[in-house]
This record gives C-alpha cells, structure tokens and sequence, in this order.
C-alpha cells in the first residue's frame, strides 16, 4: 500500500482503531478489576466468583445471534458509542457504592451482566464498522490491525490490571476503567464518515438473517472446527478464570502486587506474539499454526494447577507468558483466516455467529467452575479445566490443519474450500 493509501493517514480510520483499543483494553481490565473486588472487598465463595464469571459472558450466550442481526440494521457508529457510555455509567456506580460503604456483590453481579451486554454489541458492532469507512483494497489492512488490537488488549489488558492494582485499590481502578470507556465513545463521536442505515426494503425476517450467519459459519468444514476448539478452550478456560484470583490470593497466599506480576509477565508474552504471529505462521504454515498453538496453550495451562505444588510464582509467571504467547498467535491467524472469507453483507451477523458459539460457552464455564470449586475443592477444579484444555485441541489437530500450508483465500467459504498444497516448513 502506498503512503497515501496508508490508513495511518486516514482520519476516521485512526478514530475508530483507537476507540476499538481503548474500549478492548476497558473490557479486559473489567473482567479482571471485578473478580479482585469481589475476593478482596465482599469476600466472595468459589460458587459466588464462577456465577461473576457466567454474568461477565451470559449475554453472549442469550443475545449473542440477534444482536448481529440487529447491528446489521442500525447505525453501527451510535450503537458503538451507546454501548461505551453505558459501561462508563454502569462502572462508575461501583466506586460510588465503595465509597458510601454499601457495595454488595449483588449490585457486582447486575454491573457484570450490563457491561457483559454492552459488550456483546461493541465487539460487533467495531469489527463490522470498518467498511463504511475505508475503500474495499484497505479492508484487510484495517481489520488486521484492528485484530490485532483486540487480540493484545486480551493480555495487556489484564497486564496492565496487574500494574494497576499494585499503585491503586481496586475501586479506584474500576472507576480508571469506565473513564476508559469514556475515552472510546469520544474518538467514535468524532468521526465524520456520514453513518447511513441499511435499506428497510432489504430486510428479511430475524430469523432468516441469523440463521445466514450461522450457517455460513458451521457449513464450512474448517471453519467449524476452529470454531469448535475456540469454543471447548473457552468453556475449560472460564472455568480456571472463575477460581484463578481466589486460587492465587487464598489458596496460594500470594498478594494482589504478585497476582499483578503474573498477568503483567503475560502481557509481554501477549505482545510477542501479536509480534511473532506472521512470523510463525510463514515459518509452520498458516494452516499448521493454529493446531500447533492450540497444543502450546493446552500445555501451558498446567501450569496453574502446577503452581500449588511448589515454587508457585515460577510456575505462574511461566505458564502465564507461554499461554498469552499462544492465545494470540492462534487467534491472530484463525481470526485473519475467517475475516477474509466473508462477504462484507454478513460481517455482522458472522461474527455474532461466531461469538455466539466460542464466548456463550463461557458462561457455562464459569458456573462449572465455580461448582467444582465448591465440591472438589479449587485445585482439583483447575486440573479438571488444565485436562479438558487438551480436549478442545482435538478439533484441529484431528484435521486437514496439520497437514496444510496456507489456508484458503476465497470469499464465500460456504462450499468448503479449495485444495491447496502443504507449505514448506523448513
């Protein structure tokens, strides 16, 4: 791309990439600010943190395929900005409450589910934006690097908790957080792209425009099985989120300054890997790559059970970098992978689609969590989530994946797609 064609110059681009960044980062410093609430200020149970958990996500699982529909048929530019400000207000309530000594882990749980459900429109919303502000031949460049943004702020954004929580009480943090949203709905505010409404005459019913979205998803024999691995690591991986505060503040009795050690460290290893993806995958092949670092991270997720039988801090610190490395390198390459096959008309409803399956088992993980956390007890909970980390990796690593290079380029990927031969690897 030439310098003028730059979307580094492009003004409501750089608007809409730092809203998007800014807002990622408030969503991942919310799903962790409010666990640490919930353990160190209301003394929350196993039970109590795994329904936190499910509240954070629930939306994605009873609004998640509507809500693509509808974004499809709205102004996407006021439907980001509604969901920032919501969240602003919503968190704002809490250091409020703290402040008045009448926080309860009620009012926690309905902050929970308010910015969970904001959420679910933000994140579809942003990515299905795009279009309506940059030429078709800049459509790559800018969802890769707003991809790119979302799959950092996934592990810089609980990094940056981490430094955060060792200056500044958690309350306090909580209300940095909705200021943080603020921010976001003032860069989106700003753009001047006119935002237009889709033709009414073209709409169809609900349920035909949601069912196009999930069934270009699930037809399409690799996309289904990311998918499907995406979605078992998610429900395993909510599970350990459920109990991880409770289990390094209580269980292992480290402080909330080690705790923010820990995701800081993974930080760093997030951002090798936003740094290393496109190397990786040039050097495995495209289509190796994402059951490789399904494996990595399965691996890496031992550590955390590990940490309870000694040298805790090492066993955290590492397993958090090897993890964050992974994550991103697999969802920067499936997530390029899958943006590129759909028809810009189904962008929205896709990636509800998507988010549908890979985050409404979240919910279900952190409930899961929390009970066997109450009955088995924290540690042995952990290993059952490390176990079921590899489970969800036989998707992928029972598939073509393994043997493939380059995966396929063509733009409707609901016939399936086309052979392609395996990449060198040396």
């Amino acid at each position: 791309m030439t310098a003028d064609r730059s979307l580094l110059r492009h003004r409501d681009f750089r608007h809409l990439w730092a809203a998007e960044t800014v807002s990622q980062v408030g969503t991942q410093v919310t799903m962790l600010a409010l666990p640490v609430v919930a353990v160190t200020l209301l003394d929350a149970t196993p039970w109590q943190m795994g329904v936190l958990t499910a509240l954070e996500t629930a939306a994605f699982l009873l609004i998640g395929l509507p809500a693509g529909a509808w974004v499809d048929r709205w102004r996407r530019k006021r439907v980001l900005v509604v969901a920032d400000l919501v969240r602003a207000v919503v968190l704002g309530t809490l250091p409020l409450a703290y402040l008045l000594d009448v926080l309860t882990l009620g009012q926690l749980f309905v902050v929970a589910a308010v910015t969970g459900t904001a959420t679910v429109f933000f994140d579809v919303a942003y990515q299905s934006y795009l279009p309506a502000l940059v030429d078709r031949d800049q459509l790559v460049d800018g969802n890769g690097k707003l991809e790119a943004s979302r799959a950092v702020a996934q592990v810089a954004g609980p990094g940056l908790t981490g430094v955060l929580l060792r200056l500044v009480g958690a309350p306090v943090l909580v209300l940095v957080d909705a200021a943080s949203f603020l921010l976001s709905a003032l860069f989106l505010g700003s753009i001047r792209q006119p935002d237009t409404v889709p033709d009414r005459a073209d709409r169809r019913p609900l349920r035909t425009e949601i069912g196009e979205g999930l069934s270009f998803v699930v037809r399409h024999p690799l996309l289904r099985r990311i998918v499907a691995c995406t979605g078992t690591a998610n429900l395993f991986g909510s599970m350990t989120n459920a109990l991880l505060v409770l289990y390094v503040i209580r269980e292992l009795g480290l402080s909330e300054a080690t705790l923010g050690l820990v995701f800081s460290v993974g930080a760093v290893g997030g951002l090798l890997g936003a740094g290393t993806a496109a190397w990786y995958t040039r050097r495995v092949g495209e289509g190796r790559a994402i059951p490789l670092s399904a494996v990595v991270f399965a691996a890496a997720g031992t550590s955390l059970p590990l940490a309870a039988v000694g040298a805790p801090v090492v066993w955290l610190v590492t397993g958090w970098f090897v993890l964050s490395w992974s994550t991103v390198v697999y969802n920067v390459t499936q997530v390029s992978f899958r943006q590129r096959l759909c028809p810009p008309r189904l962008l929205g409803r896709m990636n509800a689609s998507v988010r549908f399956i890979v985050y409404g088992s979240m919910p279900l993980g952190g409930l899961a969590g929390g009970v066997l956390g109450e009955w088995l007890g924290v540690v042995p909970a952990l290993w059952v989530a490390a176990a079921g980390g590899f489970a969800a990796c036989l998707p992928v690593v029972l598939s073509p994946l393994l043997t493939m290079g380059d995966l396929p380029d063509e733009l409707d990927a609901t016939t399936g797609p086309a052979p392609v031969a395996p990449a060198d690897a040396g």
